[in-house]
């Protein structure tokens, strides 16, 4: 089965016209019209309904057209991988880092060293899922991650028993946090006995920080009544909600330093909804790339 012919089949589906898609494709009509004939044949069933107007999928259509996608996306992101692996070479070394840890402590932490030693970093992806990013230092896809820690974040477990070194750059806290009204007040607190449920701007399943909010909130005696009104992969999404005003939600205390003392934001809540987290950046001992050595030295010197 050609790539191709996936790309012609997603064009489609989205023109609902075969000469649109076509021109879409930068072909003529007649070659395109091959082309999908040609994906039904391998596939062995039809997949377009030629006889609606605009053109349909058929049922095997619709689920072939999502099983296409996730074949392209991993197909592209393959292809990038090849690509940016070839491109680092030995002497580059290669950060993967969620986006809140990229804008406080890579500039803070690694940058600095980074440039002190005339090293060059290669920054991959800041908005993979959680799991991700453990995947590509495994296949050697980077040569480190920043991350976030806390003993709820199961995904960091193949990582730890002495398979990887690790250092912990500095701790943080995660907090929950309220947008102040004109009055200086939050809009939005965890106080006991409320009536209502209190709307939570919360963090989607592919996030670092999702399984440490569900500690936190597992771990209450009396657990507030909260009603979950949007998820985030990203911190800084999840800050900008709050922001905004929407809800309340928790969040590493150095992402949103400057919001609390300029009295934008308010810490809310007990003690008890506090959670120490700590920064940890990680490598495996068996990648000797001179530039890795002579960075972790850096950093262990700290």
């Amino acid at each position: 089965m050609d790539i191709i012919w996936l790309r012609d089949f997603e064009a489609l589906t989205v023109h609902k016209n075969f000469s649109r898609a076509a021109e879409d494709r930068n072909v003529s009509q007649p070659a395109f019209s091959r082309r999908i004939r040609a994906l039904e044949d391998e596939v062995g069933v039809g997949l377009i309904d030629r006889q609606t107007l605009p053109l349909s999928l058929t049922p095997a259509g619709e689920v072939f057209l999502s099983q296409a996608r996730i074949i392209l996306r991993t197909y592209s992101e393959t292809l990038e991988r090849c690509q940016t692996i070839a491109a680092a070479g030995e002497n580059v070394i290669r950060l993967a880092s969620p986006q809140s840890l990229f804008m406080t402590h890579y500039r803070s932490y690694i940058e600095p060293l980074a440039d002190a030693g005339g090293l060059e970093l290669d920054l991959n992806s800041t908005s993979w899922g959680a799991d991700q990013f453990v995947t590509a230092l495994q296949q050697s896809y980077c040569d480190l991650i920043l991350t976030y820690w806390h003993p709820a974040m199961d995904f960091l477990s193949p990582l730890e028993g002495g398979r990887c070194d690790y250092l912990t750059l500095s701790r943080d806290d995660f907090i929950p946090v309220s947008r102040c009204g004109p009055d200086g007040r939050p809009l939005f607190t965890l106080d006991p006995g409320q009536k209502r449920p209190v709307p939570l701007l919360s963090y989607g399943a592919a996030s670092a920080l999702r399984s440490v909010l569900d500690h936190v909130l597992r771990q209450q005696i009396d657990p507030p009544g909260v009603l979950v009104v949007n998820q985030n992969a990203l911190a800084n999404s999840v800050k900008a909600m709050i922001l905004e005003g929407f809800g309340l939600g928790w969040l590493p205390r150095e992402i949103c330093r400057e919001e609390l003392a300029d009295g934008r934001l308010q810490i809310v809540g007990a003690k008890s909804h506090l959670c120490p987290l700590e920064v940890r950046i990680y490598r495996y001992p068996h990648n000797r790339k001179p530039t890795l050595d002579s960075l972790w030295s850096r950093l262990e010197a700290r």
